[in-house]
């Protein structure tokens, strides 16, 4: 795949305009609203899976809805608590997988809680959390769900799982709520783009950073016109059935779009982009990135895919995180 975007001095420049509802905010303060009328109800449960020098728990809490999602909590067995900890959100089709292929950050004196995704974990990582309130028509994955109005839109209840996850990690006795970095890829960027706006004010003490990689659900409309690849192809693919509903569809999308939760987010971040890469195209990258009300950086990988830095970007969050936890 060659370069197929804007140069990097033209990406670094980029700024489009925001595509924004009028009651954006309010829907989303009604949306949490109406979560924290549920109970979170944490819970940890330590399972052993042979890990001799972490301390590995199931996790379960309330979401959107009130409906129970999954998760994973890991943290070194050696080190006495509170710790710095990392909050993950999971790329698209994944769930939280086996608690093996989580022990890095932990390896780092993080503690580490993994939400799970509901509905998804056929992908690349398996999966226990159900959909509760799936609804509506659509078309392959994820992208589609309900997408006929904001309130039934599969990434409403998504995002206030992940809201509502951050809430629950810090009430574990061995967090340091003041020294929380929340984290993801591809899907996961977008999840944890939209957790650092929305969790403004939600929890006790705000999270220290975000490390958003790769971004899914940015500048979502530019993405669907310059790619054909999937996810974004599921809209495309829904369209071409559904003519003359582009407009209602993507007012829908605007309510989720990560340019629009970047304006909001102040958080200390450290993005990363892959030049190559067809499935987040750069272009909607550094739309978030530049719209990103916080301090930030970015990671540029020139003749990376999707893929991004892999291990070496992996290197750069522990070293994020330590930096920003460190005070």
């Amino acid at each position: 795949m060659p370069q197929f975007d804007l140069p990097l001095d033209q990406l670094e420049a980029y700024l489009p305009d925001r595509t924004e509802p009028e009651d954006f905010d309010a829907f989303w303060r009604s949306t949490l609203d109406e979560a924290e009328t549920h109970d979170l109800d944490p819970r940890f449960e330590e399972v052993d899976e042979g890990f001799t020098q972490l301390v590995t728990e199931d996790v379960t809490f309330s979401g959107f809805g009130g409906h129970r999602i999954r998760g994973w909590m890991l943290r070194p067995r050696h080190l006495e608590g509170p710790l710095p900890t990392v909050v993950t959100y999971i790329g698209y089709g994944g769930g939280r997988g086996l608690l093996g292929e989580w022990t890095a950050i932990p390896s780092a004196g993080f503690a580490h809680f993994v939400m799970d995704l509901r509905g998804q974990g056929a992908g690349h990582r398996t999966g226990e959390t159900p959909d509760g309130d799936a609804t509506g028509p659509h078309l392959g994955g994820f992208m589609t769900m309900g997408i006929d109005s904001p309130e039934t839109y599969y990434y409403r209840r998504l995002f206030t799982d992940a809201v509502r996850a951050l809430q629950a990690a810090v009430t574990h006795p061995s967090v340091d709520p003041s020294r929380v970095v929340i984290s993801g890829g591809s899907q996961g960027g977008g999840i944890t783009l939209a957790t650092a706006a929305l969790s403004r004010g939600r929890v006790d003490t705000a999270p220290v950073g975000a490390i958003i990689d790769v971004p899914f659900l940015s500048h979502i409309r530019h993405a669907t016109r310059i790619v054909d690849t999937l996810p974004y192809g599921e809209i495309v693919r829904f369209l071409r059935t559904r003519r003359g509903e582009e407009e209602a569809v993507f007012r829908t999308l605007s309510y989720f779009d990560g340019t629009n939760f970047a304006a909001r987010a102040e958080l200390p971040a450290m993005f990363s982009v892959a030049l190559l890469d067809d499935v987040c195209p750069p272009s909607t990258v550094f739309a978030a990135y530049n719209h990103y009300a916080g301090d930030k950086r970015i990671k540029v990988y020139p003749y990376n895919g999707h893929e991004g830095g892999q291990a070496f970007q992996e290197r750069e969050h522990v070293r994020f995180a330590h930096e920003v936890t460190a005070g």
